[in-house]
């Protein structure tokens, strides 16, 4: 890797939204670090960078569910001084209601999407705010603010990462750092993530589809600007901003009639 550029690792790089950020970076002058399960992706997707943007990029396969795989990534990112963006972008849904579901799956997913992220957030911070300088992304989801049946798990690890990036800002902020930290909320994209769960996509309307990479764009955007929390589409800055500020009850009652809640089962 070449000394005079920044690093950024992406967990979830294999797929979706974690190959748009890779591109995109590399595409800015970052080597890479991958940061996923399979292998074969990830070498594909470095071979592509290096080729194109002469990226410098490390795949490390890991499944972030197991405390020994976390444990390596974390040791890696703490032993490289040119780490400037840690995207934590690995996750997945589950596809039917709370107690129907194994109960395996769902303490799977709290590792993943909570556990993992404060190992590595944890990590990549105590050299980054020694440096005063760098980035955390973590890539939450519209759901912390509008939550569904069926997706118990998702929307609360969802809702704990938007809070947990939220008291990390207000950390570095009484520091004086210059360190950032944002919380990504998309709503539904366009990636792998619904056809792994076995997800019906019809009951969503057209036009409330994002692409990753107008995803991937908002967040590098609002990351240049500082912005704490970015809600990808004009509709999901609307409901985000609403919903969350209606009483309790009424709050529920939307909810119950998401047609996202209907449908699964």
């Amino acid at each position: 890797m070449d000394q005079q550029r920044p690093v950024a690792a992406i967990t979830g790089a294999s797929s979706g939204i974690g190959v748009v950020f890779a591109r995109r970076l590399a595409a800015r002058g970052y080597d890479l670090l991958l940061i996923a399960r399979r292998k074969e992706r990830l070498d594909a997707l470095g071979a592509e960078l290096s080729r194109a943007h002469g990226a410098a990029c490390q795949s490390l396969v890991a499944d972030l569910a197991s405390d020994a795989d976390v444990a390596g990534v974390a040791e890696r990112l703490r032993s490289e001084p040119r780490l400037a963006l840690l995207v934590n972008n690995a996750g997945f849904g589950l596809h039917g209601r709370f107690f129907s579901t194994p109960v395996e799956d769902q303490e799977r997913m709290h590792r993943v999407h909570v556990m993992a992220t404060v190992k590595l957030t944890h990590a990549a911070l105590r050299e980054m705010v020694a440096r005063d300088s760098g980035a955390i992304v973590n890539v939450a989801s519209v759901a912390a603010y509008v939550r569904s049946s069926g997706s118990a798990s998702y929307c609360a690890t969802k809702s704990w990462m938007t809070v947990f990036t939220e008291a990390l800002h207000l950390e570095l902020k009484g520091l004086g750092s210059r360190v950032r930290v944002q919380a990504l909320c998309p709503g539904y994209t366009h990636t792998e993530f619904h056809d792994a769960m076995g997800s019906d996509k019809t009951h969503v309307g057209a036009s409330l589809w994002l692409n990753a990479d107008t995803v991937v764009e908002a967040s590098l955007r609002g990351l240049e600007r500082g912005k704490l929390f970015v809600v990808p589409g004009f509709g999901y800055k609307l409901a985000t901003a609403i919903v969350p500020k209606l009483p309790a009850g009424l709050r529920v009652w939307l909810e119950l009639r998401n047609p996202q809640s209907k449908a699964r089962v």
